[in-house]
């Protein structure tokens, strides 16, 4: 595969098979940004101005916690709650917001994340990448069908994305890799899920012998699949 600047992340990422490519990328990307937000991002008014107005999700805020940096998420925690205090019930009471807006106010302050606007700004180029690669070079097609799955939303967004990215007459056999690529793993989960649930027939549930096959971690393979992420 020949790389250059515009597909390096995402040739490393497809030469990994290990599950879902995009959910591979895309977690690379999150954990960069979390890396730069608790270190030197710290230090960076432009960065803190974004990250006081616009906060983060549980899912960052966890992985920021990971970080074991816990005085710089409490200072990032500091500011952003000086921000909130003035976004939402800035002024007095009586000439201030009504508390109709303060809600409104409160409801898009929770549903903000500095890191998920980085990850998703980033991913709509990324995946734009990854459809021109695989319409340009064959050794990327290649490893584009090898991929062990794509998971189910991931599947979409790369579809979505082909339309814009690569010429119309690729679109029809993009797709069609991608959803073989989505399909097959659906049809293995069906089955590892059926054989999860016929475990607890009470023919297997006092039998040593009994064989989980792939079962055992079905449920929570499932959830991932639907939603991209680990349980």
């Amino acid at each position: 595969m020949r790389y250059d600047i515009t597909n390096i992340p995402v040739g490393e990422v497809f030469e990994e098979q290990d599950g879902c490519p995009i959910c591979r990328l895309r977690n690379k990307l999150e954990e960069r940004a979390v890396e730069y937000i608790t270190g030197a991002a710290m230090m960076e008014p432009d960065i803190r101005m974004e990250t006081n107005k616009q906060g983060f999700c549980i899912d960052h805020y966890r992985m920021m916690l990971a970080q074991r940096n816990r005085l710089g998420v409490a200072l990032i925690l500091e500011s952003h709650l000086a921000e909130m205090e003035k976004q939402v019930f800035a002024g007095v009471p009586v000439l201030g917001k009504s508390a109709k807006k303060q809600a409104k106010d409160a409801a898009d302050a929770a549903h903000s994340c500095f890191v998920c606007r980085q990850v998703d700004n980033a991913m709509v180029k990324m995946l734009a990448t990854v459809c021109r690669t695989w319409e340009t070079q064959s050794d990327f097609r290649r490893l584009f069908e090898e991929q062990p799955c794509l998971c189910l939303p991931h599947f979409s967004a790369l579809v979505q994305a082909s339309q814009g990215a690569i010429s119309k007459k690729g679109q029809g056999d993009f797709a069609a890799a991608a959803s073989r690529l989505a399909r097959e793993y659906l049809v293995q989960l069906k089955g590892d899920v059926r054989h999860f649930c016929d475990m607890y027939d009470y023919r297997n549930a006092n039998n040593p012998d009994a064989d989980w096959g792939n079962s055992k971690d079905a449920v929570e393979r499932t959830v991932w699949y639907l939603t991209t992420r680990q349980p």
